[in-house]
């Protein structure tokens, strides 16, 4: 109760004249157990500047939330503002009234779609859906009344939908015990649950056939929820149809969602050894000795290298920091029968007796990616302090307690949630190995010139297609250092540029003496008789510093001027992270021209002589009919 009164002080002199930073804050409170401190933290928090709650220099991504609820969420919005906070967001709420859910995602004039919501949640109780005074053994008559609720329901979601230009999170209805057991009937109530694992399959399938919808199964997710779906006496007194660790429970699993839907989602998992992927003590027991295998505990052990793996496969980026001897280490990861992780698996093995924030620091540094693309899991309640502490942007997983639960812990955070996987994700591993190859070779050259040409680089420009949409859409939504705009085109708005006759775009992979690095940006441009216009332009900061970006520029260009364009104009929005860009869009030679569309400014680069800078060091190759003047294989020396 002290540690969380104290929490509450803290959150109060955020709400103060003068108030210092307490980066700390809100991931201390997403944590918490104790629900009604989280609640009321919540509430004081939404009279703080939510930049106090992140370190200086980091600002806090805006996010604006319509919560759309059938039944009363007044007290949602807490928990979904510390879970959101703790994610990285600045939220900002439009709460509507519970009895007007389909009214309103149907068209009802309200303030909802003046609003202009990044994310719009719409979480429903079973009676959208379920009648209350429908006759329970009338089977026919059930199903035909929730066909009916199904339809009107399904209907106001796809409107919305196709009038926002956020994302719509849908959730699948948990059904109460008590509607199953006013059916005596086992039959019957068997035929009902059927009914509405249907109907929640409907829900899942609307996420497939509707742009902008996803879907939380939560019914799956409270499977193993200790506490009850609902309150009995919240319900009848104020008709909160969730208990409150089920809005603490939804309230994570949103914030999880919306880092996905941002491209915020964490991209690499820091791992300790000892006690962490193997029980024991190395250097005390020996690598004989350590528990790992088929029976407890080492099957625990096991099941977490298993979830770790599982991981890498999908794309997260795994790494050591061990306070171990090296080569001992490096023994182990190459010799021991029982161990499902080799040394190739990860991308970075900090063992040594250093500090674990230094070895953090140094692997983050090494593949050039943020500390809040980071998550460090460790036994030791000492390590994951002192991390806290020296690294606020590092979320942090203690594996405290029975090894039995470790592998759960990994998962438990949501962290590593992205809307869709890609190829290039299962690759990922090899391809930042790949970078500690490259940055072997340009210690042992003379010059960078002689390091850049050495590589050999490739650049291919493509048409998008079915298989490279998604990963475009992918990397607008991720990409924060080198983005024009900051922003990202919604995934229905991409596919129709793809089709479009007035717009290119396109992909471009790169590839070098290395390896193939894949898809690393993307170009969104609106073709007009005399100018077109760079709309986005989005690159993988793994690709930083070979003059990619210029290399291809300089085949937008040439494909414009050929086109009969004078000028090339770029959409740029200034961020705190996207500094890369801009340096990009000065070196290029591109100036400031006039105000442009949704806040951000044009800058114009004229086509005679065309863009300032080259790279002579790279062969361009481009197969999009669009930008090689429907030569497929144009290829610019």
């Amino acid at each position: 109760m002290a540690d969380d009164d104290d929490l509450l002080t803290r959150a109060r002199r955020l709400t103060e004249p003068g108030a210092a930073p307490d980066p700390g804050l809100a991931a201390r409170l997403a944590g918490r157990a104790d629900l009604p401190a989280v609640r009321e933290a919540g509430r004081i928090l939404a009279a703080a500047d939510p930049r106090l709650l992140f370190p200086p220099g980091h600002e806090p991504r805006p996010l604006r939330v319509a919560l759309v609820p059938s039944f009363t969420a007044d007290q949602l919005a807490a928990p979904l503002r510390i879970a959101l906070l703790a994610a990285g967001f600045a939220p900002e709420f439009h709460i509507t009234a519970p009895d007007r859910q389909l009214l309103l995602l149907g068209g009802a004039v309200d303030g909802l779609d003046a609003f202009g919501a990044d994310l719009t949640l719409c979480p429903a109780h079973e009676e959208v859906l379920l009648p209350r005074d429908v006759d329970p053994g009338d089977a026919a008559a059930l199903r035909a009344a929730v066909e009916e609720r199904w339809e009107r329901f399904a209907a106001a979601v796809t409107a919305y939908a196709a009038r926002t230009a956020g994302a719509v999170l849908l959730a699948t209805v948990p059904l109460p015990a008590a509607a199953l057991r006013r059916i005596v009937s086992h039959r019957g109530r068997a035929a009902l649950a059927r009914l509405w694992r249907e109907l929640n399959l409907r829900i899942l399938d609307l996420a497939e056939r509707t742009d902008r919808v996803d879907v939380l199964d939560l019914e799956t997710l409270l499977a193993e929820h200790p506490g009850p779906l609902r309150d009995a006496r919240l319900h009848a007194f104020a008709q909160m149809a969730w208990a409150p660790g089920v809005e603490h429970r939804y309230a994570a699993e949103v914030a999880g969602y919306a880092r996905a839907l941002t491209g915020r989602g964490r991209k690499c998992l820091v791992l300790d050894l000892d006690n962490t992927l193997w029980g024991g003590v190395l250097g005390d027991d020996g690598p004989e000795n350590i528990e790992i295998g088929p029976l407890y505990p080492g099957n625990a052990y096991a099941a977490v290298q298993r979830t770790a793996l599982a991981l890498r496969r999908q794309g997260v980026l795994l790494a050591v920091a061990s306070k171990n001897d090296p080569d001992l280490v490096a023994r182990v990861l190459d010799e021991h029968p029982e161990l499902l992780l080799r040394a190739s698996d990860f991308v970075a093995i900090e063992a040594g007796w250093g500090a674990k924030d230094d070895s953090i620091r140094r692997i983050a540094e090494q593949l050039n990616i943020g500390l809040d693309a980071m998550v460090f899991a460790d036994d030791s309640a000492f390590e994951c302090d002192l991390v806290r502490h020296a690294l606020p942007e590092v979320t942090v997983i203690h594996l405290a307690g029975d090894p039995a639960g470790h592998a759960a812990a990994l998962l438990a955070e949501g962290g590593f949630d992205a809307l869709t996987t890609t190829d290039t994700d299962k690759e990922r591993t090899g391809l930042y190995r790949a970078r500690a190859q490259r940055h072997r070779f340009s210690a042992e050259q003379p010059s960078p010139e002689d390091y850049l040409h050495g590589l050999g680089l490739r650049v291919t420009l493509r048409a998008a297609d079915d298989y490279t949409l998604p990963r475009i859409v992918q990397l607008g939504g991720r990409t924060n250092q080198f983005n024009l705009t900051g922003r990202c085109h919604p995934e229905d708005a991409t596919r129709r540029m793809a089709h479009s006759p007035d717009h290119a775009l396109l992909a471009f992979e790169v590839a070098d003496r290395f390896g193939d690095e894949g898809i690393v940006g993307a170009l969104w441009i609106a073709r007009h008789p005399d100018h077109w216009v760079l709309e986005n332009a989005v690159m993988s900061c793994r690709v930083f510093a070979r003059g990619v970006e210029h290399a291809v520029l300089g085949a937008v260009a040439d494909a414009a001027r050929a086109a009969g364009a004078h000028r090339l104009e770029a959409d740029f929005r200034a961020t705190p992270r996207n500094g890369p860009a801009a340096r990009f869009l000065d070196e290029a030679g591109f100036a400031p021209a006039a105000p442009g569309a949704s806040g951000t400014a044009r800058r114009s680069l004229a086509l005679d002589p065309g863009p300032r800078t080259t790279a002579p060091w790279i062969t361009t190759t481009v197969t999009a009919p669009a930008l090689a003047d429907s030569r497929e294989g144009h290829r610019i020396p």
